[in-house]
């Protein structure tokens, strides 16, 4: 099933990370997929806003993955957030990095900016997030 969200504000993006993180579980990947300036980063700040971490939200694309420890779990258990962003990787390098064991985490969740870079190591059970920029201020967001 498919859920397409249209917005046209970074607020109205960053709203709708928020909306998403109130539906998830432990161990859930987030796949965010799309083009530069698609607006992943800015659904990532709504995503940690609405999972409690603390701010700064800096992104991973040069440290390869963030991890927020919330100050409170969330009601499902969240107590990690994982962000990873394999745009500079290739699958070799996450998987040394640990890829498997934030994924397994019984109480983290992972956003991983760029799957495409590391197809063939995510599992099948993840959820797809696909963004883009429909014009300058308007994004498509698209949730299977």
């Amino acid at each position: 099933m498919e859920i397409i969200h249209e917005t046209n504000s970074a607020d109205e993006t960053r709203s709708i990370g928020r909306m998403i993180a109130s539906t998830m579980l432990p161990q859930t990947l987030l796949c965010l997929r799309g083009d530069l300036g698609a607006g992943k980063t800015t659904l990532t700040q709504g995503l940690l806003e609405g999972f409690g971490a603390l701010r700064p939200y800096t992104s991973p694309t040069f440290v390869i993955m963030k991890q927020y420890d919330l100050p409170i779990a969330t009601s499902t258990g969240i107590k990690r957030i994982y962000h990873a962003d394999a745009y500079r990787v290739d699958s070799e390098d996450f998987h040394m990095l640990g890829f498997e064991e934030w994924c397994a985490d019984p109480q983290g969740v992972v956003i991983l900016e760029w799957p495409e870079r590391v197809e063939n190591i995510l599992p099948k059970h993840r959820k797809e997030i696909t963004l883009k920029a429909l014009s300058e201020i308007t994004r498509s967001i698209c949730i299977s």
